[in-house]
C-alpha cells in the first residue's frame, strides 16, 4: 500500500516541489517542477509550496500511479509531468 507521509520540500535551484511517498517500508520522492505547477495550477515561485498543499489529492494521485507503474527515474524517484494530473 502505497501511503503519503506529510513529508515536503521546495528546492530553490532546481525549482522542484518533493512530497514522499512509502511503498513497503521504502520511501520514494516524487517531484513535480514550478512549470507544471505554474501551468496547471497558477502557482508563482515563492507560493509553490502552497500550491502543493492546496493540490496535495491531485499530486498524490499522479505519483501514486507512477508508482504503481513502474515510472521510476534512474534515481528511483517519480517525476509528474503535466499529462499525469
Amino acid at each position: 500500500m502505497i501511503s503519503f507521509p506529510k513529508l515536503e520540500s521546495w528546492n530553490a535551484t532546481t525549482k522542484v516541489a518533493t512530497i514522499a511517498a512509502t511503498l513497503d517500508k521504502k520511501r520514494i520522492l516524487c517531484r513535480i517542477p514550478l512549470k507544471i505547477l505554474q501551468h496547471k495550477y497558477g502557482a508563482t515561485e515563492d507560493k509553490a509550496m502552497d500550491s502543493v498543499n492546496l493540490h496535495r489529492e491531485a499530486i498524490q494521485d499522479a505519483a501514486r500511479e507512477l508508482i504503481e507503474n513502474g515510472d521510476y527515474e534512474k534515481d528511483g524517484s517519480v517525476l509528474i509531468s503535466l499529462s499525469n494530473l
